[in-house]
């Protein structure tokens, strides 16, 4: 009995450590992309360019990681998430240091978008181990945290880009990537792949399904390509707001109030975990839909009651941060639940790739609305609309219920 239960205990103790190494490395990964933002402003001026192509940049980024969610979502499965993790987090880590000595619009389109695709081999690997460690019991509590350390990664980023892009934009993209480097390395040496003597974290050559197959599989779930539809539509909201609120305080001039939005984004994470599994007895989807109704509800009050600054401003961005990024930590265990375990890595991958593109799409078309309107604040209403879509079109991911004389209609034998 001694036995049995040191053995629990051991395999407890390791499951934590792998999810907690998983989340230290994430934690710095932000600081690899989100640095954008606080750089958009300066950087317009010193290329002489507007925000719509600001956008493009922006785009060029997320287009190349969600390009990379499905290619690395799909090597997650068969090749090891660690060596991936380095891999990505090292060549990101030098994109952004060539770009903070470029001057060329080019030259920032191309190697930004570049950085996407690097920065796009950290969530799909890390999903993989935490599933190949955390195969029962709190699914839900270990994707809120790796979900948190993301929301927390925001706000480290945002710490360090609001004391830097006051120097030099520059700064941004040299000195929080360097935390980056140091966090991929010892994530890297400490962390395992699986549990000792436990399966393979991808099967032997021969069992693995083709990718065509794979992706037959993923795309004939109808209720799985509604879940990366309504994941879009948040991903694009909450990137909207990530991009572009640092431009919106720096030209009101409460930068600091900004913070708020990643702590509210991490608050958010950790508790829809929580309320995922506890509240909603595990119905992930119908905590979706109550978060982005909510996020939709704050957005349209931040740009309706016009405030600005102040403890009532602060209170809403962190309440619209906790709305907007919470319900993601919901959408993660959907791959897992709707696809099977052999499915993990190439559905969260084509989860992220959808997320991304959505959000791609959006950057470009947010610049060209601040460009035509002259006005910041237009990217209040903007989320309040998208978050919305993502609410309805959670709904059709919903197991339907059968009609109470269904049942009687069922041929006996």
């Amino acid at each position: 009995m001694t036995d049995t239960t040191n053995v629990s205990t051991r395999a407890e103790s390791g499951r934590w450590r792998m999810l907690l190494l998983t989340m230290f490395c994430y934690l710095f990964f932000y600081t690899g992309r989100h640095n954008f933002g606080w750089a958009t402003h300066q950087l317009a001026d010193t290329l002489g360019i507007s925000f719509e192509k600001v956008g493009w940049i922006s785009f060029a980024m997320l287009a190349g990681y969600a390009f990379g969610q499905l290619v690395n979502g799909l090597l997650a499965d068969r090749l090891s998430p660690r060596h991936m993790i380095l891999t990505g987090g090292i060549l990101s880590v030098l994109a952004n240091i060539c770009i903070s000595f470029s001057s060329s619009f080019t030259v920032i389109l191309v190697l930004w978008g570049l950085n996407g695709y690097f920065q796009s081999m950290a969530w799909a690997p890390g999903s993989r181990i935490i599933a190949n460690w955390w195969h029962n019991g709190n699914r839900g509590l270990a994707y809120g945290l790796y979900t948190m350390s993301a929301g927390l990664s925001s706000v480290v980023t945002y710490v360090f880009s609001i004391l830097l892009v006051q120097d030099n934009w520059r700064n941004v993209f040299r000195v929080p990537v360097l935390f980056l480097a140091v966090a991929v390395v010892i994530f890297f040496i400490f962390v395992k792949n699986a549990p000792p003597g436990a399966a393979a974290p991808h099967p032997p050559t021969g069992d693995q399904p083709h990718p065509k197959n794979t992706f037959a599989v993923i795309t004939g779930n109808a209720r799985f390509l509604a879940v990366c539809l309504s994941l879009g539509f948040q991903s694009m909201a909450r990137y909207a707001l990530i991009f572009w609120l640092p431009l919106f305080f720096i030209k009101s001039g409460s930068v600091w109030t900004s913070l708020l939005l990643p702590l509210g984004m991490a608050a958010g994470a950790i508790s829809f975990g929580f309320i995922s599994d506890s509240v909603f007895r595990a119905n992930r989807m119908a905590s979706i839909c109550m978060g982005m109704l909510f996020c939709s509800l704050l957005s349209g009050l931040i740009y309706v009651l016009e405030i600005r600054s102040g403890v009532a401003a602060g209170a809403l961005i962190f309440c619209a941060g906790f709305f907007a990024y919470g319900p993601q930590a919901n959408f993660w265990p959907l791959a897992q639940e709707l696809l099977g375990q052999r499915y993990v890595g190439t559905g969260t991958g084509v989860m992220n790739m959808t997320a991304y593109l959505f959000a791609a799409i959006g950057e470009p078309l947010m610049g060209k609305l601040i460009d035509m309107t002259g006005n910041k604040a237009v990217i209040f209403p903007t989320v309040a609309i998208i978050a919305l879509l993502s609410a309805v079109t959670i709904l059709f991911a919903m197991p339907r219920r059968p009609s109470p004389g269904s049942l009687s209609r069922i041929p006996a034998f």
